[in-house]
């Protein structure tokens, strides 16, 4: 499976700045490959805003359509007016491994339940439209024998493919590549065992 995720290093976050009727909502984002990734930007937003009225959050710590690791609060606004919202503009995304959090300071107009949810989905929408993005390919294990001579070879026919030479384990008569093939790709070996003459063994697990 292949699917975007934001484009930002282990701890950083994207910013921006969402203005409705006087109440500011501070929007962040951030990578969440698990969710503890997600707890730690919840955390730091109370830490900076402990004045803000709400921090509303939302968080998809896994692949799009993930059921289990994901979550939404709504923070003491009325039920379903933010964190749903939130999440429903992110599962639209089809981003994966996404975070965010919402902060709101109250400007002393209240916006009703139809004025809030459309206030902190376009809060999101708004961070999501400036957010850099890569791509995220799944992968499987799988591990390759090849003799000394081949080695070379086989890294050069992976490396052209783009597909990851994790781990290289030498032995008396070769080297076990385990390589991550991509979860979407049926493994097909026949070109480069074609290239080696046969000096090529797939090794079960």
């Amino acid at each position: 499976m292949r699917y975007p995720v934001p484009d930002l290093p282990p701890g950083e976050r994207q910013e921006t700045e969402l203005e409705v009727e006087r109440s500011r909502f501070l929007t962040w984002l951030c990578h969440a490959p698990e969710v503890a990734a997600f707890e730690s930007l919840l955390t730091e937003a109370r830490r900076l805003h402990p004045g803000a009225s709400h921090h509303c959050s939302a968080f998809i710590a896994g692949p799009p359509g993930e059921q289990a690791a994901i979550g939404f609060s709504d923070d003491g606004e009325p039920g379903g007016t933010a964190g749903r919202p939130m999440y429903q503009v992110l599962e639209g995304s089809g981003l994966g491994q996404v975070a965010c959090v919402v902060t709101r300071y109250f400007g002393g107009t209240k916006l009703g339940t139809g004025g809030l949810a459309r206030a902190y989905a376009q809060a999101v929408a708004q961070a999501l439209e400036a957010l850099p993005r890569r791509e995220v390919v799944e992968r499987t294990a799988l591990q390759l024998k090849v003799d000394f001579a081949g080695e070379a070879e086989a890294r050069g026919w992976l490396g052209g493919r783009e597909i990851p030479v994790e781990a290289a384990d030498f032995g008396p008569d070769g080297v076990v590549l385990t390589v991550g093939w991509p979860s979407d790709q049926p493994v097909d070996l026949a070109a480069l065992e074609s290239r080696l003459r046969g000096r090529l063994a797939l090794v079960e697990a």
